[in-house]
């Protein structure tokens, strides 16, 4: 399992696709943001999907997950590696979970197998800074799902890429 920096090193052509997940406590509103960089970390997509009543962290983070499943197919891209900072995620979807989001995780291995190959990797807060922005940045926006494909939303995903 990785753990640590930053990581747009992704094996054979693959997509790396950084996930996070926000909440709202005092509104019930949550966004999953999943943003796509290429091996060499330019930006190839984002999405974020902003819903209401779902308060468990760690059923968002799983919905973050699966929101970067979502914008992989959106790419028509074959092989996926996503990253979450939340490592229980990792190892649920890595596992078995029947947990209070194992219906989400059920979910995400059906869809991965959709793909050539698919990878779900812990990596540190650091490493997930453009998705942390996202869904903090979009908690409000209209309820369901927003997509970039061109360029990255304003003010979202300006960083840098870091290339180790």
């Amino acid at each position: 399992m990785e753990e640590g920096g930053p990581s747009s090193k992704c094996p054979g052509g693959s997509l790396l696709q950084q996930t996070d997940a926000a909440i709202s406590k005092n509104t019930g509103r949550a966004a999953a943001a999943a943003v796509a960089r290429d091996g060499t970390g330019a930006f190839q997509g984002a999405s974020v999907l902003i819903t209401q009543g779902v308060t468990d962290p760690e059923s968002m983070e799983a919905i973050a997950c699966r929101e970067g499943l979502a914008l992989a197919s959106d790419l028509a891209i074959r092989k996926v590696r996503i990253a979450s900072d939340n490592i229980n995620v990792v190892k649920n979807i890595r596992g078995d979970s029947k947990g209070i989001y194992g219906h989400i995780v059920q979910e995400i291995k059906a869809r991965a197998g959709s793909f050539a190959s698919s990878e779900f990797v812990h990596e540190g807060r650091a490493s997930n800074e453009d998705a942390y922005k996202l869904a903090r940045n979009s908690i409000y926006c209209d309820l369901g799902r927003q997509v970039w494909f061109l360029s990255p939303a304003k003010d979202i995903c300006i960083s840098l890429p870091i290339n180790n």
